[in-house]
This record gives C-alpha cells, sequence and structure tokens, in this order.
C-alpha cells in the first residue's frame, strides 16, 4: 500500500499510503448510506468536534452533511488496526502468502491481459510492468478484493479510536475534499478496512497527489473495473518518489564463508561488495549502483542487496515484508525462480507481550525503537543490531527467542 502525504497503508506508520495487506479478513460493514448507530455518542462527539474543524480548513457545511451519513463506529476495524500482518507475522510467513503458484499465474495472465496499457504506463513513468502487476496483485489480488468497507466510516473510526488519531483525521480531510471536487461520491467511496481503495489501495492524501486520468476520460477513477487509472496512478507515485527505469529492486546474494556481518546495513556498489566476496545466488554479475546488504530473516536466511528501488517500494508501504513480497512477486512474473536460501522456519515467533518486553528492553538500554508497540519495523530492527553491536554480537537484526533471552539476562 502506497504512502500518504499511508500506511503505509496501506496504515503500518504515519505516512503509509496504503495502509495493509488485507490478509486478514474485512468487518462486515453496514449499508453504505447507513447513518451513525443510535446512542454511539462518542462517536456523534467526536463528529461535532470533527465537523467545526473541517469547515474552519475550509470544507463546505453542505459537503460534511453529505458526508455525515456514512460516519459510524466500526469496531473491527479498530481490532485489525491492532494486528497488522506485515509486522506481526514472519517474513516467511508473509511471502508464503503473498506470493503464491496461483498468484503468480494470475498475475502472469494480468500481464498479458493488459501488455498494451502496461507498456505505455512504463513508457511514460518508467516503472516495469511487473512491478505495478505485482503491487496490483498484493494490494486487491488483481483486482478482485478491493474492499467493502465504506472509506469515510472507516477513517472517522480510526481517527477517533486509533493509533493514530492525527493522521486519519488528516485522510479524512482529504477524502472530504475528494468529494468537494467531485472525484467520487460518498457512497462509492469503498475500500478497505484500513482507509484504502482501489485496485492499487491509495489513501485519499495520496490520491489528491499522485492519482492520474490515464484513460482521457476526465475522470481519476481508481475503483471501477477498468485498472488503468489505478495502475498508471501507482507508477506515477513510484517515479515522482525516485523510482529508477530499469534498476532492479533487490537481488539475493550468497555470503561467503565468515563474512563479517557487522558490513549489514551499510551501502556500497557493485564492486565493493564483490570484492567482499557477495554473488548473485542466480548466478551472474551484480548490478551496477549503489546497494544495502539486508538480513530480513537473520544470518541464517536470505540475504539481499538491495537497491534504490527498494527504498521507493518502502515510501509505497514500510513494511520490508511487504517490499520484499512485492519485489519477489514481481520476479517470479518475470520468470525468475524461486529463492535459492531457505529461511529458519524453525523459530518460534514471538507473541506480541514478547515483542514490547523486547523493545521496552532495548530502549531502556539506550537504544530507540521509536514506540514500544510490539511491531517489528525498521527502528526496532536499527535498535536490535546496535545491541548486538555493543554485545560483540553478529549485527543481523534478527529478532527471535533466543534474542530476547540474551536480552533478560
Amino acid at each position: 500500500m502506497l504512502r500518504a502525504l499511508l500506511v503505509p497503508l496501506f496504515l503500518l506508520l504515519p505516512g503509509c499510503l496504503a495502509a495493509n495487506v488485507e490478509t486478514s479478513p474485512r468487518p462486515n460493514p453496514r449499508p453504505a448510506d447507513a447513518p451513525a448507530p443510535v446512542g454511539d455518542t462518542r462517536m456523534a462527539a467526536w463528529w461535532q468536534g470533527f465537523e467545526a474543524r473541517a469547515q474552519a480548513a475550509g470544507v463546505a457545511p453542505a459537503t460534511l452533511r453529505r458526508a455525515s451519513a456514512h460516519i459510524r463506529h466500526l469496531p473491527d476495524t479498530v481490532a485489525l488496526d491492532r494486528r497488522q500482518s506485515e509486522f506481526a507475522a514472519r517474513v516467511w510467513e508473509y511471502l508464503d502468502n503473498a506470493v503464491t503458484p496461483a498468484r503468480i499465474r494470475d498475475g502472469q495472465a494480468a500481464l498479458r491481459r493488459h501488455a498494451a496499457v502496461l507498456g505505455r504506463i512504463e513508457a511514460r513513468y518508467g516503472v516495469a510492468p511487473e512491478t505495478l502487476v505485482a503491487i496490483w496483485g498484493i494490494e486487491t489480488s488483481y483486482g478482485t478484493n478491493r474492499g467493502r468497507t465504506s472509506t469515510l466510516a472507516t477513517l472517522a473510526t480510526l481517527a477517533r479510536d486509533g493509533r493514530r488519531a492525527d493522521f486519519f483525521e488528516q485522510e479524512l480531510m482529504a477524502a472530504l475534499r475528494m468529494i468537494e471536487r467531485g472525484d467520487v461520491a460518498p457512497e462509492a467511496m469503498i475500500g478497505s478496512w484500513a482507509g484504502a481503495f482501489g485496485h492499487t489501495q491509495f489513501m485519499p492524501t495520496s490520491y489528491l497527489r499522485y492519482a492520474v486520468d490515464f484513460t482521457g476520460n476526465g475522470r481519476r477513477d481508481v475503483w471501477g473495473s477498468d485498472p488503468t487509472d489505478a495502475l498508471a496512478s501507482a507508477a506515477n507515485y513510484l517515479a515522482e518518489r525516485g523510482w529508477q527505469r530499469g534498476a532492479p529492486w533487490a537481488v539475493e546474494v550468497v555470503l561467503p564463508q565468515g563474512f563479517d556481518l557487522n558490513l549489514t546495513g551499510q551501502r556500497r556498489d557493485a564492486s565493493g561488495w564483490a570484492s567482499a566476496g557477495l554473488r548473485p545466488a542466480a548466478g551472474g554479475q551484480l548490478a551496477r549502483g549503489p546497494s544495502r546488504l539486508i538480513l530480513p530473516g537473520g544470518a541464517r536466511g536470505p540475504a539481499f542487496l538491495a537497491y534504490g528501488n527498494y527504498d521507493t517500494l518502502k515510501e509505497y508501504n514500510i513494511s520490508d515484508a511487504y517490499v520484499l513480497a512485492v519485489g519477489h512477486l514481481s520476479d517470479r512474473l518475470r520468470g525468475g525462480g524461486a529463492l535459492r536460501t531457505g529461511w529458519p522456519r524453525g523459530d518460534r515467533p514471538l507473541t506480541l507481550a514478547e515483542r514490547t518486553e523486547l523493545q521496552r528492553r532495548l530502549n531502556a538500554m539506550g537504544h530507540d525503537t521509536a514506540g514500544i508497540d510490539g511491531r517489528i519495523g525498521p527502528a526496532t530492527i536499527a535498535a536490535v543490531q546496535a545491541w548486538q553491536r555493543a554485545q560483540g554480537l553478529p549485527p543481523d537484526g534478527y529478532v527471535n527467542a533466543d534474542l530476547l533471552a540474551r536480552l533478560r539476562r
């Protein structure tokens, strides 16, 4: 999911465009025109305060009246926001669910079916068809699972009760501007439980900034059966965020015996990595350009050199698991094979309580995890690496039960 100005998000951390890959079941929405439930005084009071803030920001009273019929509290949305799969699942579990034989097969069929328009999009924005189709596949299973929930209700619920109220209130303001501009009617603004919508799951702020009318019919339609505008909008987003035409996203590499894991996270050019003994797992030469070494499964899992396009995909969704899924699926759609190195599948996943304990302990030792929420994101991984270096351990940033046991000592 894209990064709004959603997270992830796709709503992993503030700033994500498409908040979430929806591997969890969606809540069953009320009808799109249903009023707020009788007796929901908290939501009614919150909406009254929000209306005042929205009018002060320039939203017309008529727009707020149109939207108010769709404002209601969605308790299931709050529950789902507490447990997002990108950060709770182990990387290989996420990839197992995201990159399946069926998704590869359906993606290759989508590439053939939309070859002409994807070619035109690539010519304009420089993003390869396989990358766009991989995003489309992981976000909505190629448009077959675009969500059934009122976006207005979702954003209001998360602005009132979510972990990032300010972020969702900003998104709700943007949704109202979309309605006011005539981009979409309130009843047609339907999407995921996390507030993202359309084939490639945009958040409202990202829609306003990056959505394009590629069909030329006068509408930036990311909701309809034709995915053209949504695919082009995703390409425009990536291009604006720094996508490099023709460059790789990442390359799986083999580490030599005795490799210095202190180089994890460092950025070097191809010759620098080659001199350190790294070679592509699939054979051949390392791609040119600066890249950094990442070990998402620790020293016992696959190793990757992540190039600039990896970081651009993280602008779409900040989760490394998501980026790995999109990148690997795009490689499979090009005809590439499975990863050469296996994952440490025998490791026991940490519970939410254990993940928050790990973050608490790291913070107490002076290593900032950017919050204590149980989500193992980039800041927590960096904190783990800093602690490992201080302890003289291989700084692979990998979180498992053994790491927590060491922190407890």
